[in-house]
């Protein structure tokens, strides 16, 4: 086994809130203007600062999430991800020490930068405080001793005499303070009841907004300093991910296929997924595992694309936010009825979150595909959190008994007939059934990681080769 150097760091907080967001994402971007090859991550399931990333380094961002994806793969993950660059930037969630609830540090950002063996650059609200900020840092970067906290950049200064009272007292914390960024600086980054508006929504406004990142992370923090933190990470023993070995596909193959009996002339069945403003929720780690598989991925947009690009075999719809784009979903009708008439033939559809709503009777009201028999509608509920499931019944992506680590994030509730057959049984935190099995189609709140539930795509692809 050779050791793989990727100079890396990884930006964390005290809590959500901090603006770490914004630091982590101005980093990308100066580091990528400087010239640098920047390979972005993001720790846990969200998908919505990854879009943020990838417009900052123009490479995929990708998320390291070990509750879903397990810890022994958190390394080589990155190291796939960060193939070919000169620096990795990871921006954390939540507060440093937030994990999954009740599972002490698993899949918090401490736990992954203990995994990945990175400094740690804690962004620090220090709008209300002074000399305080001294205790703060200092019980952050001693709370831990495997976690090290190696820099400090401090977040919505109000001037230079509250700037020079903060060093003054972090002198004193053996923590060195990496850079400042002025409170009039902030760039709004306007959000909604899921967080903020994905990339795909406001591009030109996104585009402006990390620039602005960027130009803010310049002025005020240490560039040179902050690299050469980078640098300062070992290197990782573990090897890289790899897609096609993760598929199940040998070395030359071609995902099992059989050119003697196989329908598909060129060997590869066409997987659909739904793209476009609309459903904007997926991992760049799906697509590749699919095509490991041996499928032709085709993007399709369900807002303005009125057919299923050609010879589509099965039909891969993420998340997203359809609830926001109901009435543009529902006047697309010629798309609708062609979802219908595919999920009529028994070719596999897989639906998560924003894909079960678009398969619903109604959303809001408003016609949908009508392949489920259920009704969706938006909720002042917050459903969140990590979820263990196991698999009520075959279906495309996973046999009866498989079992996986997924996640929830919605504000919408559906209400199926009575006599549908669940996709999911939840064994934690609470007991019940959740999703839609019928036919070929799998449909689920639940959002999963492909690359922690081994046989998903290969599984996928080979029913659509039926």
């Amino acid at each position: 086994m050779v050791s793989t150097h990727v100079p890396r760091l990884v930006i964390a907080a005290p809590a959500s809130g901090s603006g770490k967001t914004t630091v982590a994402t101005g980093l990308m971007r100066a580091f990528a203007d400087a010239g640098l090859a920047v390979s972005p991550h993001k720790v846990g399931p969200d998908y919505i600062d990854p879009g943020y990333h990838a417009l900052a380094t123009g490479r995929p961002g990708r998320n390291l999430d070990a509750y879903m994806c397990g810890p022994e793969r958190v390394a080589p993950l990155f190291l796939h991800g960060s193939a070919g660059c000169d620096v990795a930037v990871v921006e954390g969630v939540m507060g440093l020490y937030d994990g999954a609830a009740g599972q002490g540090e698993l899949a918090s950002t401490a736990h992954v930068a203990k995994l990945l063996r990175a400094p740690v650059v804690l962004v620090v609200d220090a709008s209300s405080q002074s000399r305080s900020v001294a205790a703060l840092v200092h019980g952050f970067a001693s709370w831990d001793p495997e976690v090290r906290v190696a820099g400090v950049i401090l977040n919505k200064v109000g001037s230079d005499r509250h700037e020079a009272l903060l060093r003054e007292a972090l002198e004193e914390s053996g923590v060195a303070v990496l850079g400042a960024v002025r409170r009039a600086g902030q760039v709004h980054t306007p959000s909604r009841h899921l967080g903020l508006i994905p990339v795909a929504e406001r591009r030109a406004d996104a585009v402006e907004a990390v620039a602005e990142f960027a130009a803010r992370v310049r002025e005020g923090c240490d560039l040179k300093a902050l690299l050469a933190l980078a640098h300062s990470a070992p290197p990782l023993p573990e090897e890289p991910w790899d897609p096609a070995l993760w598929a199940g596909v040998p070395q030359g193959g071609t995902g099992g296929h059989n050119a003697t009996t196989d329908p598909h002339p060129n060997g590869a069945p066409v997987i659909a997924v739904a793209g476009g403003p609309a459903f904007t929720f997926s991992y760049a780690e799906h697509t590749e595992l699919l095509r490991a598989a041996g499928a032709e991925v085709v993007t399709f947009d369900p807002l303005r694309d009125e057919s299923l690009p050609a010879d589509t075999s099965a039909i891969v719809i993420g998340g997203g936010f359809p609830e926001m784009y109901a009435a543009e979903l529902s006047a697309n009708e010629p798309l609708r009825t062609a979802v219908a008439e595919l999920a009529r033939s028994g070719a596999p559809i897989a639906a998560e979150c924003a894909g079960l709503l678009y398969l619903a009777r109604t959303l809001d009201g408003k016609p949908m595909c009508g392949v489920l028999d259920a009704d969706a509608r938006m909720s002042e509920r917050l459903t969140l959190g990590y979820r263990d499931a196991v698999a009520i019944a075959d279906n495309p992506l996973a046999a009866a008994g498989t079992r996986v680590r997924g996640h929830e994030f919605h504000r919408t509730v559906i209400e199926p007939a009575a006599g549908a057959t669940p996709a999911w049984g939840f064994t934690h935190p609470r007991r019940q059934v959740e999703g839609f099995v019928q036919g070929g189609v799998h449909a689920s709140y639940l959002h999963t990681h492909w690359a922690g539930a081994p046989g998903t795509a290969s599984r996928l692809v080979a029913r659509a080769r039926r």
